[in-house]
């Protein structure tokens, strides 16, 4: 059984599928080895907030990567925009959801399973690098600092609601905040 939502964005009405709740999903076997929450089953408002964001820019010709894509508004709305997408994320079930959903609203996009540990498979040379609330924990703020670099973007943008790990990952950047709670990272 699955949710399904609207959502206006680039344009467009988008209709969702995801599921009825995230904490149904968790798998007690899965978070013993990886500490693995379903963070991805819900609709975060930063991710609405960067989807909202990237819909109202020209993106035609561009190629951009969405770390931590989860149910991956931001990749839709950026493929609405006319850029060449590669949503990303590390849960299965995520990528699959997403998939169907670009489909579903007849959006061209590519979705993977890709870890942040993993930098060779993002490839690099990137126009724009999305991740919306991904912060969740410590360790999600040191791969991504690895990460990003590797990944060549000529702008990065971030949109963070405050968790705990951010303060100290933002330090590392020059931050410029372009919407409440979204930052342009260099």
């Amino acid at each position: 059984m699955q949710v399904e939502e609207t959502f206006e964005v680039a344009g467009r009405t988008l209709t969702l599928l995801r599921p009825p709740s995230a904490e149904e999903l968790i798998d007690e076997a899965a978070f013993a080895v990886e500490e693995f929450l379903p963070y991805w089953a819900e609709l975060w408002p930063s991710g609405v907030a960067l989807a909202e964001h990237v819909g109202a820019r020209d993106l035609r010709g561009l190629r951009v990567v969405e770390l931590g894509a989860g149910l991956g508004l931001p990749s839709l709305a950026a493929a609405l925009r006319g850029a060449d997408v590669f949503a990303t994320d590390w849960a299965e079930d995520a990528v699959a959801l997403l998939a169907a959903n670009a489909a579903r609203n007849g959006i061209a996009l590519r979705a993977e399973v890709v870890r942040w540990d993993e930098p060779e498979r993002f490839g690099a040379g990137w126009d724009l690098v999305l991740a919306a609330d991904v912060l969740y924990e410590q360790r999600n703020a040191d791969q991504l600092l690895e990460l990003l670099p590797r990944l060549g973007g000529r702008e990065i943008l971030l949109a963070e609601p405050g968790r705990p790990f951010a303060q100290d990952f933002l330090a590392h950047w020059d931050v410029e905040e372009i919407g409440d709670r979204l930052y342009r990272l260099r």
